[in-house]
């Protein structure tokens, strides 16, 4: 009987990969990981300043597509995309990345998140199994299986600190103790859930049997982890970046959980990263030469004022530009076989289509990297959106997931392949 290596090592807990080595040359048994970001810019974008003209690769490039033009052949733009079901103006952010409908009901419960679908399946190959990160907020883009919000990290001196800082050895044991402990504790569990399985209906036993289940998942990383804590951290050049208090200094935080990503990608600590960007706690934008715009969530409410219009395109031309260099630093880092680009999904975009009226139809999503046919403008049914969660599916075949429904999805999107 054939034992496939990386099913083999995932049960014994050895889940220790190593970074792909260019001294060693690309393998075809071995091509560089897929990874993914997705990033929510909680307060969307002008709709006319952000979709471009035309359709297709002859499209014309918006006013703001232009500051990401240099990527146009490792980009598409969509539009006519939302999720069917959701609505709530604000509160759809919870589903962004769910498509569970209706959160904005009182019996809203959420379902498992795309980033958390792929941590599942490739997770346990990386130290950290995925990364929930945000910005001025302390929402989470990040769901478990279960609909539980995944807390996020908060600042890019913390995730520095997650990722790089080494305890000493004593520190290293007590967490390899404290591991240890809470495995015991899970035998004590499963111990007793099978001494109850002996004795109860046949529907009780199918929950007992979904719990096993969950705890066994949950032994596996705790052995995950105690192997994890044995091994040295990366070491990196990067020093830790002193992370602004001050939330007006919303683009500066932007810039440093960009680099903070780059870096938990580039040295393979995580291939699964997602970022709020939360606009609406945010005061004000502190544009670095002693001017700042306050008010950005009042101003996204702007009634087609003029004045208000202007600032809005300010403040989402400088996160288009954060997003550019993203992707140019991505760009940069090359591979045995292509660049950090060209194996990572970059997910940018909205659960709003409109701010000013809180709309949660035709949302503004960009799609970067990953080795898709890129280059071009999929404008989808602006009245009859399309399902967000067909792109989904997209990008979990994409991960190598054998997935062929994500939600609400109908199937793959078309034009992407």
């Amino acid at each position: 009987m054939k034992i496939d290596r990386r099913n083999f090592l995932r049960a014994a807990g050895i889940s220790l990969g190593l970074p792909t080595l260019e001294s060693f040359g690309a393998s075809s048994e071995q091509p560089s990981p897929r990874r993914m970001i997705a990033i929510n810019q909680d307060l969307g974008f002008i709709p006319k300043l952000f979709f471009p003209k035309g359709k297709g690769r002859e499209y014309e490039l918006s006013s703001y597509l232009e500051r990401i033009a240099c990527h146009r052949d490792q980009f598409t733009v969509f539009s006519g995309l939302s999720h069917p079901g959701v609505d709530g103006g604000h509160r759809a952010d919870k589903s962004f990345l769910t498509a569970a409908p209706h959160p904005g009901r009182a019996s809203f419960r959420n379902t498992i998140s795309l980033d958390q679908l792929m941590a599942n399946e490739v997770g346990h190959e990386t130290r950290f199994r995925s990364f929930s990160l945000s910005i001025n907020d302390s929402r989470s883009l990040s769901y478990t299986q279960a609909g539980v919000e995944i807390p996020t990290i908060k600042s890019a001196s913390e995730l520095y600190k997650k990722m790089f800082l080494q305890g000493d050895q004593k520190a290293i044991e007590a967490q390899v103790e404290r591991l240890k402990r809470r495995g015991s504790i899970l035998d004590v569990v499963m111990g007793q859930s099978k001494a109850l399985n002996k004795r109860v209906t046949t529907a009780d036993r199918e929950r007992i049997d979904q719990f096993e289940t969950a705890v066994r998942s949950l032994e596996l990383r705790l052995t995950e982890a105690q192997a994890w804590e044995m091994r040295p951290k990366p070491k990196v050049d990067a020093q830790m970046p002193d992370y602004p208090s001050d939330k007006k200094q919303f683009f500066e935080m932007i810039r440093m959980m960009n680099d903070m990503s780059r870096l938990a990608l580039q040295t393979d600590s995580t291939r699964v990263i997602t970022l709020f960007l939360g606009s609406v706690r945010t005061p004000g934008v502190d544009f670095g030469n002693g001017r700042t715009i306050g008010g950005y969530h009042n101003i996204s409410h702007h009634g087609k004022d003029e004045a208000k219009l202007k600032q809005l395109a300010e403040i989402e031309i400088g996160q288009m530009e954060l997003l550019n260099e993203l992707l140019q630093n991505l760009k940069d880092v090359e591979e045995a076989d292509g660049t950090l680009l060209d194996h990572t999904m970059v997910l940018y975009g909205c659960h709003m289509g409109d701010a000013n009226i809180h709309n949660n139809k035709n949302l503004p999503v960009i799609l970067a990297g990953g080795g898709f046919k890129h280059g071009q403008y999929l404008a989808f049914n602006g009245e009859n959106n399309t399902p967000l969660a067909n792109l989904y599916v997209s990008m979990l075949e994409n991960m190598g997931l054998e997935k062929s429904q994500f939600a609400s999805s109908t199937g793959t999107l078309t034009g992407l392949s």
